[in-house]
């Protein structure tokens, strides 16, 4: 009853704000006997307007996300889909990182940047919370009910507080059609730093699973996901798994060695140790050597394996548990195991970068080096196909999503090590394209165990790279035009 009674609590408001958008919007002075029937009627003069098709409205498509698109790879894919299948796009986020090139060079592609919006910082934290709503809510709308009509409003989730309210009610008042696309859950994630039982994140799993089953559609990354979503929420999904694009391959050797090379500017972990003068017509970085007389690039032989992670510095990975296992791998090189050295590159920006960054400086590793560099979004695919092994600390905090990194790394062929949680079977096969552990010991064990014979192609890590060159699957564009586009083009 309870539930029953904020629903149309939170539809009395909604109407509440159409009606002051019909006053905002439609033009006009309103007096006298129009103030009885004024604002009926100029509702409807307002949803006549906002609903005016015109030809080019079903080749119209936005996509909404909540947070950086630089840093959001599934939502600049669709982005790119859709243009590919000729529609115009407005991609609507926040522009703090540069997305990918085509994203930015596409005729059909419009980018409308949204701030971030920080609410009042004075008082307790739930005014703050609660201003940062409505003032996100407000610019949503006014960003949404301003632009062209579309024919869909595809949105991912999360984050969707309050963008799944604000992209229905723009669709019910312009008679788009909504998708939601479901990476996770919200209130799960806001459960790792508030804990589930907080006001605040039982309020937003109530607001997931009120606004949630209003979408025309949804999708979601997972199987587990799908389930999830017909039993307990009563939506019907389509499993849309994450699929590596095109650029995801392996990278060849010039290309790798001129990454290094840009990569050796600023970090010293990829720099040659040796003199400069010992050999005038060689370029060499602490991987590769290139043959300045025939242009030729080769691989060390003495080179350290390349270990590779990435993040968005949160909650839901524990990056201390690599931190131990690199530590314990140094301990196996000083007691005599024949190890190569490493070179931990971990990518991406968070919250929590400074925090392990200290704990990073504090390890003196001698045959270990770790960097953490933000990397454009046309390096990071040649960097991942340049890498000897895989690490991800992802752990799902609904237990029902995949991690991408690791889609992205098995694009390029990369065998993974990935930490365990309940439906990560669905991606990563244990013993097959990578192995799964559920703590550092074991961490640290799995890399003893794959590094052991490296360089050498014959080991288990060989192995795992040919499995992964063998099974290769569907690629996203092959993937989105048998799931999406359906729902794209149907009634």
């Amino acid at each position: 009853m309870a539930a029953c009674c904020s629903g149309a609590a939170i539809l009395a408001v909604f109407a509440l704000i159409a009606t002051l958008l019909a006053l905002l919007y439609a033009p006009g002075p309103v007096g006298g006997a129009a103030a009885v029937t004024g604002p009926p009627l100029l509702l409807l003069l307002l949803l006549r307007r906002l609903r005016r098709r015109d030809g080019g409205t079903d080749r119209r498509v936005c996509v909404l996300v909540l947070g950086d698109i630089g840093r959001s790879p599934r939502m600049q894919y669709h982005v790119l889909s859709l243009s590919k299948h000729g529609y115009q796009v407005t991609f609507v986020g926040f522009l703090d990182s540069k997305p990918h090139r085509d994203v930015l060079t596409e005729e059909n592609i419009k980018i409308v940047s949204i701030s971030e919006v920080k609410g009042i910082k004075v008082g307790p934290k739930i005014l703050t919370y609660v201003t940062k709503v409505v003032a996100q809510s407000l610019q949503l709308l006014h960003v949404l009910l301003n632009m062209e009509l579309q024919s869909h409003i595809l949105m991912q989730n999360p984050p969707g507080l309050p963008s799944i309210a604000a992209s229905w009610l723009v669709c019910f008042l312009r008679g788009s059609s909504f998708i939601i696309d479901w990476h996770n859950y919200g209130y799960t994630i806001m459960s790792l730093s508030h804990g589930a039982a907080h006001p605040v994140v039982r309020l937003a799993k109530w607001y997931e699973h009120f606004f949630g089953p209003l979408a025309s559609h949804s999708l979601c990354v997972t199987n587990a996901m799908k389930d999830d979503l017909r039993e307990n929420w009563g939506i019907k999904a389509t499993t849309l798994y994450d699929r590596p694009a095109a650029i995801f391959r392996e990278t060849p050797l010039k290309l790798q060695h001129e990454l290094f090379v840009r990569l050796a500017d600023t970090h010293p972990q990829f720099r040659h140790s040796g003199r400069d003068g010992e050999d005038g017509e060689l370029e060499r970085t602490v991987f590769s050597v290139r043959d300045l007389t025939d242009d030729t690039v080769t691989l060390r032989a003495e080179r350290p394996a390349l270990l590779i992670s990435s993040t968005s510095w949160t909650e839901d990975e524990d990056f201390s548990v690599l931190l131990k296992a690199l530590e314990e791998y140094e301990d196996l090189i000083k007691g005599g195991a024949s190890l190569p050295s490493l070179v931990c590159v971990i990518t991406g920006k968070g919250p929590q970068k400074e925090h392990y960054r200290k704990l990073m400086d504090s390890l003196h590793l001698q045959h270990v080096e770790i960097c953490t560099p933000w990397l454009e979004a046309e390096d990071y695919p040649v960097l991942l196909g340049s890498a000897d092994l895989g690490v991800c600390l992802h752990k799902s905090s609904s237990g029902l999503d995949l991690p991408m990194k690791v889609v992205d790394m098995f694009g390029c062929c990369l065998p993974v090590c990935a930490i365990h949680f309940k439906c990560l079977h669905e991606l990563v096969k244990h013993e097959e394209n990578g192995l799964i552990f559920r703590d550092s010991e074991e961490l640290a064990e799995q890399l003893k165990s794959l590094l052991s014979e490296f360089p050498s192609s014959d080991g288990r890590l060989g192995t795992f790279r040919r499995n992964l060159r063998s099974s290769r699957g569907q690629r996203w564009d092959d993937n989105w035009d048998q799931n999406v586009l359906p729902l794209i083009t149907g009634p």
